[in-house]
This record gives C-alpha cells, structure tokens and sequence, in this order.
C-alpha cells in the first residue's frame, strides 16, 4: 500500500488523498533511533501499526491510517470517473462480503459528508444524493437452511438500519423474481433454467448474469441511476485469467473498467484498486464492519481453478493481483466504459464540467453495436453473421446463434433439439432484448 518510489501509480499505494489533516511525526521518537521509528505507523508517525498492507513491512499503518488510505483510493475511483455526482441514486449491490461491506461503509461516509455540507450550506444548490441497498437472496439455488437465511437477511437489516442518517432504502429480493413478470413459479423455473446447462462453468456464469439483470431491474422500479458493485482488485484479477480462458478477450477490457454504461443504469466499481487482503483486513480491524457469513462455498469449474492458482500467485507476491489489474487496464477501453454526459439543466453547471473533464475520451476507446444477448458482451462485428443483423423475420434459435463463444460451449444446449425448450425457460428481459435488438440506448454516450 505504501510506497518508496515517486514514479509508482500502483493499486496498493495512494500519495496524493488527503482526507483530514494527519498528526505531526513524533520528532523525539525519531531522534531517539530508527528502531523507535520502525514501530510507527508509516503514514502518521505517531501511533503504532497494527497491520500491513500489500506492501509487507514498508506498509505498516495504525487502524485510522489504515481505513483512510483505503477510502482515499475509492474516493479517488469516485471522484477522476464521476461514478457520483448529486442527482445520483445510487443503488449497492450487498452481498454481505467483506468488499460489499466496505463499500456499503464508504458510500455511507460520503453520502453522510455530503449531507453535512448541505445542511451548512445557505443556498443549497447542490443536492445529497440518495442511497439504497439491494441484497439478491439466492438460497433457491444453495443448500441454505431456512434458519441461516432468515438470520442472514436480519443481520443485513440491522447493518443498514445503522447506517443513518441518511435512511438507505433495504431491497430483499430473490433470485427467482427476475421471472416474476412470467407469472409462473420462480423457483421451479430457476432450477429448470440451471439443469438446463450441463457445464459447471456455465452455471456460474449464468448466475451471474441473472444477478446483473435482476439489480437493472430493481434500480430501473424504483428510479436509481447508478449501480455500484463491490469488485474488488482480486475479483478483477480472477476474471481476467477465467476471461481470458473462456475465449473472451475481445469482451475483457469491457468488464474491468471503472464505469460501464452498456447497461440501461450504469454499473460502477469503486473499489477497483483495493485487493481483497486489505479490504478483509479493514473488517477485522473496525468491529463496526460486520460481515454477513453465507457461507456459498467455493466457485467449481474454470472459476474455481482461476482463483486458487491466482491465490497462489498471491501468496508469492502480495502484490500480483494488481500487477494482473494494471496489465489487463492498457487494454483499449470501450465507448461505453465511461458515464453518459449530463445534460439536465437542474444539474449544477460546475457538476457537469467536472464529469466532462474526467469522462473518457471518443477517440480512444472501441465501438461496439452488437452484443451476446446472454451476457451482454460486446461482440465484433466479424463475428455476428450478416443473416441476423436484419431485425426483421427472426427466429430464437437462429438468433441465439449470435451469442458469444463463451455461452455458445458453456451456457447453451449443444443438441439443437434442445434450443427451443432453453430459451422458453429465459428470463423474458433477454427475449425481449434479443428480439428486438435492444442493445442499449447510447444516445447519451457522444
């Protein structure tokens, strides 16, 4: 996390935040000898460390310098992306993990800041933006117990009720209700969705593209603009090996960026350039983050390999993971990849030229018009056959045939037979999608 080199722009290393002004150095403590200054925290000088960071020994910080530098990066990832701005209504996805947690935790801070400003500002011009939380209750798919799930979902209440002012809005919502528009059972149409696809791999992945789908659609109900996930630099680091290895290199700049609009409400990640060693470290260390145990047992398959051999690679270099994240970041963004321009004349004048000067910039990014309609990810246009680019006279299965590679050999049946039954158990939001060809709406992105 800290860092002796002035050149190093590194995930585990922030220099340039400055959150509140940080105590003085003991001066006679360094006068004393350099082992009293060896048991100082690195940042302050005054208090003793109580962990390292990603750094090992050169990065030993007490609690406050700790948890500081941790929300100087995400307010930094918040701040250069415009991920909030005071219109906002900021929706955050809880999963009960330590990275959710953390995140759940800073946006709470900012928001509570904001709010302070406001109530001492005389003019009130600038808005607080809102907060709510949504946790995707996916016991229908586990082994959880009714018992485990309830007290899971009585935890998540309670860590929410405390985080007020201001109140945050709490979303319970199961996985299966991204059939309820259907009319049908839920439950029993998730589990025929899933035994519907014989690779393990692609169960996962399946999964997690109903979870995405079913956080648009609670955000786009009840009126959020923005949708903040807690992927962490870890996580990213998995997904860009498990990507790679799923054929979906083309797709992979796309998924670990700070910002993605290819969604109807745009999905942020703040907590980008935070590895997952520090953000578990920061519940241990402050009791007030509790975490919520699910206890959702290891990933199999391709993803699970992925993450013990990157665990293993972190166990030799603490700080792999980010060089993994920072190789993978040269790769070429896309359009969508930055947050749609602001043109809301209620919107403060000095909000919108602050998210024009850190938005990404047209000329350096990639174009993409066709996406998997599965899993949304863009597809090139070499790779979607001319007989499917018209939207007229189309039939699912020929249409599913544009899907990308990685769902055609994981996701989809490989009898063709068997198609039809498949996409009947679809949620209808990815019919609807794929049948009209609603590949998003990036009027706003110029």
């Amino acid at each position: 996390m800290a860092c002796n080199s002035s050149t190093c722009n590194s995930s585990g290393c922030y220099k340039g935040y400055k959150e509140e002004e940080q105590p003085k150095p003991n001066t006679k403590a360094a006068v004393n000898g350099g082992n009293s200054c060896q048991n100082l925290c690195v940042k302050c000088r005054v208090n003793e460390p109580v962990c390292c960071g990603i750094g090992g020994e050169n990065s030993r910080f007490c609690k406050d310098c700790f948890k500081n530098n941790l929300y100087g990066k995400f307010k930094q990832a918040v701040t250069y992306n415009a991920m909030i701005t005071p219109p906002d209504k900021v929706l955050v996805a809880f999963s009960g993990g330590p990275s959710s947690r953390v995140v759940l935790q800073f946006v709470h801070e900012m928001q509570y800041k904001a709010q302070k400003n406001y109530d001492a500002n005389k003019d009130k011009s600038l808005p607080v933006f809102g907060v709510g939380v949504a946790f995707i209750d996916e016991s229908s798919t586990h082994s959880f117990t009714s018992q485990h799930i309830e007290k899971a979902i009585e935890d998540i209440r309670l860590i929410v009720s405390n985080l007020a002012p201001p109140s945050k809005e709490l979303f319970v919502v199961p996985i299966e209700s991204i059939f309820s528009s259907d009319g049908i059972d839920g439950k029993e149409r998730l589990k025929e969705l899933l035994d519907a696809v014989s690779d393990v791999t692609g169960k996962e992945d399946l999964l997690i593209h109903l979870r995405i789908l079913l956080l648009q659609k609670i955000a786009s109900e009840n009126g959020y603009t923005r949708i903040v996930l807690g992927s962490c630099t870890s996580r990213i680091a998995c997904h860009v090996i498990s990507a790679t290895v799923k054929g979906q290199g083309y797709s992979l700049s796309a998924d670990i960026q700070y910002v993605d609009s290819r969604w109807e409400i745009p999905v942020v990640l703040p907590l980008r350039d935070c590895p997952a060693q520090e953000l578990n470290t920061l519940c241990s260390l402050d009791g007030s983050l509790k975490i919520v145990e699910l206890l959702n047992g290891p990933c199999s398959g391709i993803n699970g390999l992925v993450s013990s051999f990157v665990k293993v690679l972190q166990e030799e270099n603490p700080s792999r993971e980010c060089t993994i994240v920072r190789t993978a970041g040269k790769l070429t963004p896309f359009h969508f990849n930055r947050v749609p321009e602001i043109h809301d004349s209620n919107v403060p004048s000095a909000t919108r030229r602050h998210q024009k000067r850190y938005t990404l910039k047209p000329n350096g990014s990639l174009s993409s018009d066709s996406f998997c309609p599965i899993c949304n990810s863009p597809l090139k246009k070499s790779n979607f056959p001319s007989s499917l680019r018209s939207h007229g006279s189309q039939q699912n299965p020929d249409l599913f045939a544009s899907a990308c590679s990685s769902c055609q050999f994981q996701i989809l049946p490989k009898d063709p037979s068997l198609m039809e039954e498949f996409l009947s158990l679809l949620p209808q939001q990815i019919i609807t999608k794929a049948k009209h060809g609603d590949q998003g709406d990036f009027s706003l992105l110029r």
